[in-house]
């Protein structure tokens, strides 16, 4: 038989039968679902822009958790239809934009920035070029992006793999963390050094510490310290902390608080010692070596406070650094070097130690261990007491 076409569909009335109907779906990545949980743990919220009907991206967005209650997804044509303030005051609930142009992607980065946002845009083809270049991080994907998007874009993952951003992220903050450690360290033993010299020049002391046992703690006692606590491992809790600000500075007040507690209490102990001794009518070979080595001991309970800002060292443990772990022992044989080897008594001013004198100086320098793990308790104490915030992370 031959069919009108233009009779359309009524031609085939009663003519056919129906054998049954194919879907496909294109399904998103098994650990996708769990990297965008870990965003939502970490403060970041993913929004998800698509070539799919709105529908379809709303459908996926829901399933791996992108959308929540309450979010919804527009499509080009709504986009098209609101203005800036409209699309402002609806970011926080749309979780899915669908078959928007270039044009519109940009302007969806620009609404997000315009609101405070930091902005990471992922993308592959040459129509988000322009939104990749125009984010603070641009991703480009490696197996599927084009030139031009890798071009604009600041980040290349090799994967094409959305939780490869996340485990980014996570290696971001740890080192971040790491580097504002390193900086801890070096605040906090370097002013305990300054600050006992200045009070005993302004008490009229002799000097505590000569000028090459200085250059000892600051290149040999802290140099196999500092390069190490580079390398401390995550502490586990990176992608539960908030984000963050743009703003942040290196040198924040709860460093300086941190700061403040670590070199007090050295120079408290270290100056003290120093004082007491010298009281004691003992030859200043003496009171210089065991001031300096006080000193010294306690860097090496200044960089076990410096490993975490809450977390106590007792939990952290040695272990998780076995760099640092060595570095310390590394430190620990260099300071017994010093102080019974003989061409080293020459080159710096000591004087062989008793050995049992030595575990009341140890017990002595702990001082700065105690006072910074007693602040981390009461910072721990803080945090619990405060009330959950009941909003979903954004």
């Amino acid at each position: 038989d031959v069919l009108d076409p233009d009779a359309g569909f009524d031609a085939l009335a009663g003519r056919a039968r129906l054998l049954g109907l194919a879907g496909q779906i294109d399904p998103p990545r098994e650990e996708v679902k769990a990297a965008v949980a870990e965003c939502r743990a970490a403060g970041i919220r993913p929004v998800m822009v698509t070539g799919d009907h709105k529908l379809t991206g709303l459908a996926i967005a829901r399933e791996l958790g992108i959308a929540r209650d309450g979010d919804r997804a527009v499509d080009g044509t709504e986009l098209e239809r609101m203005n800036e303030a409209d699309l402002r005051d609806g970011l926080a609930h749309i979780s899915v934009f669908a078959r928007v142009h270039p044009a519109q992607k940009l302007r969806i980065v620009e609404a997000l920035q315009a609101q405070g946002e930091v902005v990471a845009m992922t993308g592959d083809g040459v129509n988000d070029a322009p939104a990749l270049a125009r984010a603070d991080v641009g991703v480009a994907m490696g197996i599927t992006g084009t030139e031009v998007a890798k071009s604009a874009a600041k980040i290349i993952i090799t994967d094409d793999n959305f939780a490869t951003i996340v485990g980014a992220v996570e290696q971001g903050r740890v080192v971040y963390g790491n580097l504002k450690k390193v900086i801890l360290y070096l605040f906090a033993t370097s002013i305990d050094e300054v600050v006992v010299l200045l009070l005993a020049l302004l008490a009229g002391y002799p000097l505590p510490l000569a000028a090459v046992q200085i250059l000892w703690i600051n290149i040999v006692t802290e140099g196999t310290l500092t390069v190490n606590l580079v390398m401390d491992p995550a502490d586990g809790d990176e992608m539960k902390r908030t984000p963050v600000p743009r703003n942040d500075s290196l040198v924040d007040r709860t460093m300086l608080g941190r700061v403040l507690l670590m070199s007090a209490t050295a120079v408290l102990v270290t100056f003290g010692w120093f004082v007491w001794r010298l009281g004691q009518g003992l030859p200043m070979d003496l009171v210089r070596t065991e001031t300096f080595t006080v000193l010294a001991m306690c860097q090496w309970f200044n960089v076990l406070n410096c490993q975490s800002a809450t977390r106590s060292a007792f939990r952290l443990g040695l272990l998780k650094n076995p760099w640092l772990l060595g570095g310390l022992a590394l430190s620990i044989t260099l300071q017994v070097l010093v102080l019974y080897a003989p061409f080293m008594n020459t080159l710096f001013y000591t004087v062989p130690l008793a050995p049992a004198s030595l575990l009341p100086l140890l017990l002595l320098a702990s001082s700065v261990l105690w006072a910074e793990e007693l602040r981390k308790f009461t910072a721990r104490l803080r945090v619990e007491g405060k009330p959950q915030d009941p909003r979903p992370a954004a």
